[in-house]
């Protein structure tokens, strides 16, 4: 039996609603996040109306599901991958619960690759400010892998730096997630009242331009709500899976009820930071004729071209907090449950960060030059072609087959006569029906002529693996 496997201690679910507000929070304040929600709004030219519409049903949509798989984890105090044997029996939870581990190393190499994007930035700025002409020697002209020795050097302060902070336990990780989420609204704060200030009434004018409410309830409109819903619900369904990693510290179910439908006040209050500082930021650059060009939508792009380099470095600052916190929760800490799980004799939290860290470096440093290059995207958006129906397979044996009932002694057994020690350690019902709906799931993905469902290949996959998982288990 591995400690940090076993059920949470009581003494230490000590979440509340406000952890959770917190955790949704890191969870849109990344780059991507940003990036997605104002190129809805802007890009896309939708109305703004049925935008706003497809973004609280999308999160409507996940806190529906999040609320369904984080009950069982909160209940029992236990994470994702060890609640998994319950359906899939320990061996059939050990390597299918790899495929969370495969997703979440990839997506934690190719995020701390982005993320030393911002520390590489913040070095040269510091060399410039002391000596400009140092950046022009030759060593800082040599590249390897598409990197020189300050991109080197970025990659490797991220992934220590990651790997320090992330191994010290859920405690220091529950504060790490605090700080990232107010310091980062703190920061969208500064840089709102930053835009609105310079000019409150040409800002104000920028951002009520932008909102369009026109010609709402129109049947063309159907399908772009369609669309937004289903895409934002996309953006949080890698989550979604291993939401039991945390909510199995939550105090009880109503606040993880609570902590849960704070995710729609998040997007609400991000999507207002976002919007304003993009089309004000978009508006004064555009008085000047060379920057009539495009709309900026990344926070990276928009503070480049602010010539101000306080702004430029407290935004570098944000863009490392938020994008490794969303690291932290998205990928680190559910490849270390996975990887524990698959050799729960011989790792630990903190082994199995040395583990995720080494593989992340690889990741990152060949992401560039090399695994950008192949389609790599494609072949995780397949292994990610698993969580909905892992999902469904979860909540269709704890709700409708099990009742909400769990043998928790049992869930460590390896014994024959073990409630889930199924057929040598795997359910077969279970393992076919997860393999119907991964088809399912994954034809999104590759059928070209199904491609416009691929938003919702995660609820696809989760109603069918569900359905046949049920008539084949039901008595």
């Amino acid at each position: 039996m591995n400690w940090d496997l076993v059920t949470v201690n009581p003494s230490n679910k000590n979440w509340d609603w406000k952890d959770l507000f917190c955790f949704w929070g890191i969870n849109i304040q990344s780059v991507i996040g940003f990036s997605l929600i104002t190129s809805l709004y802007l890009i896309y030219n939708l109305n703004s109306f049925v935008v706003f519409f497809g973004t609280i049903l999308g999160s409507l949509l996940v806190y529906f599901f999040s609320n369904l798989i984080g009950k069982p984890s909160q209940k029992f105090g236990l994470p994702f991958v060890v609640l998994l044997r319950s359906s899939l029996g320990f061996r059939g939870a050990k390597y299918f619960g790899l495929v969370r581990f495969i997703v979440g190393i990839f997506m934690f190499g190719i995020q701390t690759y982005f993320l030393s994007k911002a520390f590489g930035y913040l070095i040269r700025i510091l060399i410039f400010y002391f000596e400009p002409l140092f950046l022009d020697h030759e060593i800082f002209l040599s590249f390897f892998l598409g990197m020189n020795v300050i991109d080197w050097s970025a990659i490797t302060i991220s992934i220590l730096f990651q790997t320090f902070l992330f191994s010290l336990g859920m405690n220091f990780n529950k504060k790490i997630i605090i700080f990232s989420a107010v310091s980062v609204y703190l920061g969208m704060l500064l840089f709102f009242l930053s835009v609105l200030l310079s000019d409150v009434k040409f800002s104000s004018s920028a951002f009520i331009e932008i909102l369009d409410f026109g010609n709402f309830v129109d049947k063309n409109n159907l399908s772009p709500l369609v669309t937004v819903t289903g895409t934002i619900f996309a953006y949080f369904s890698i989550i979604i899976l291993t939401f039991g990693d945390f909510t199995r510290y939550t105090k009880s179910e109503k606040e993880l009820k609570k902590g849960n439908l704070s995710l729609i006040l998040n997007l609400i209050i991000f999507s207002f930071f976002a919007l304003f500082i993009v089309s004000g930021v978009d508006a004064f650059l555009k008085e000047n004729q060379q920057n009539l060009s495009r709309i900026l939508t990344n926070p990276t792009d928009i503070i480049g071209k602010l010539d101000n380099l306080l702004i430029t470095n407290l935004g570098l600052i944000f863009i490392i907090i938020a994008s490794a916190s969303t690291n932290l929760i998205a990928n680190f800490i559910p490849s270390q449950y996975t990887l524990i799980n698959l050799i729960p004799s011989s790792l630990t939290l903190k082994s199995a960060g040395v583990i995720i860290a080494i593989l992340g470096f690889f990741v990152g440093i060949f992401w560039l030059v090399y695994l950008s290059q192949i389609g790599i995207l494609s072949l995780i958006d397949t292994f990610g072609a698993f969580f909905g129906p892992l999902f469904g397979l979860m909540i269709s044996d704890f709700y409708l087959i099990k009742k909400e009932k769990l043998i928790n002694k049992d869930i460590y057994s390896l014994e024959k006569n073990g409630s889930y020690y199924f057929t040598g350690g795997w359910h077969i019902k279970g393992i076919y029906s997860l393999i119907i709906g991964f088809i399912f799931s994954a034809s999104t993905i590759w059928n070209i002529n199904l491609n416009f469902l691929q938003s919702f290949s995660w609820i696809i996959g989760a109603f069918v693996t569900g359905f046949i998982y049920y008539l084949l288990a039901k008595d």
